[in-house]
């Protein structure tokens, strides 16, 4: 597979001003500079790596802390924490390391999430709920909780990658485990998209069924909807009212 690099790192900037521009409104100057620090040394720590997909891992950090930030509106400290997620555990750099330029409170974010990364259901587990308690349990910030659910949401969207038993019990395991979750904190965003994309790997020909009926639908939709617009329009419009 041949890189252009020079097109992969207009991207990443562009994937970087779309981020910005996501959280933009809430972000202080303060806000901005520390993540753009974080982002710094995610890309400098990552450099290298690839993922399934074969492109730049720093692809995934960056779509992870913008579903954070668009999805869930959490705070530049989530959005730094969901840039350096996977710094810890799939580089040389240390949580002592993220300690030290980001302060403790990004460290522990990121320690928990480490620590939540290594929790894995069994398809068959017959006590899923005690599994559930002890996920939330694991985590004394609920910060920690939702940038997992949108680690996970990313991991869903990118799964087609892996050999098709590993989607099974990904699939599976985000089905048991992290939709409830996403259900019961009240983010049913999150629960939606991940239930959605679990069904895709799950029952892919009954996916395939569904999403063409209701595209055809949407269509049909769009077309109705469009006709009664213009109806509207040249109803008001006669009538005198600029519209």
């Amino acid at each position: 597979m041949v890189i252009d690099s020079k097109k992969e790192n207009k991207e990443i900037a562009k994937q970087y001003k779309e981020l910005l521009r996501i959280s933009y409104q809430t972000l202080s100057d303060s806000d901005k500079k520390m993540i753009r620090l974080a982002f710094d040394a995610a890309v400098e720590a990552h450099n290298g790596q690839r993922r399934k997909s074969g492109e730049a891992y720093i692809f995934h950090p960056i779509s992870v802390a913008k579903i954070v930030a668009e999805q869930i509106g959490l705070d530049a400290t989530s959005i730094c924490a969901a840039l350096l997620h996977d710094v810890s555990e799939d580089t040389d750099r240390t949580l002592e390391d993220i300690e030290n330029v980001f302060g403790p409170t990004v460290s522990n974010l990121v320690r928990g999430l480490e620590k939540l990364s290594k929790v894995r259901s069994r398809i068959d587990e017959p006590e899923i709920e005690n599994l559930r308690t002890m996920f939330v349990s694991m985590a004394s910030d609920i910060r920690v909780i939702l940038i997992k659910l949108c680690d996970r949401w990313h991991n869903m969207e990118t799964l087609q990658y892996v050999r098709k038993e590993k989607q099974e019990r990904i699939a599976r395991e985000t089905l048991n485990v992290y939709a409830p979750i996403a259900s019961r904190l009240g983010i049913y965003k999150v629960k939606s998209a991940l239930e959605d994309l679990c069904f895709k790997f799950l029952q892919p020909k009954m996916y395939d069924v569904i999403r063409n009926e209701l595209e055809l639908y949407a269509s049909q939709n769009n077309n109705f909807i469009d006709k009664e617009k213009d109806l509207l329009h040249k109803w008001l419009t006669k009538q005198g009212f600029k519209v």
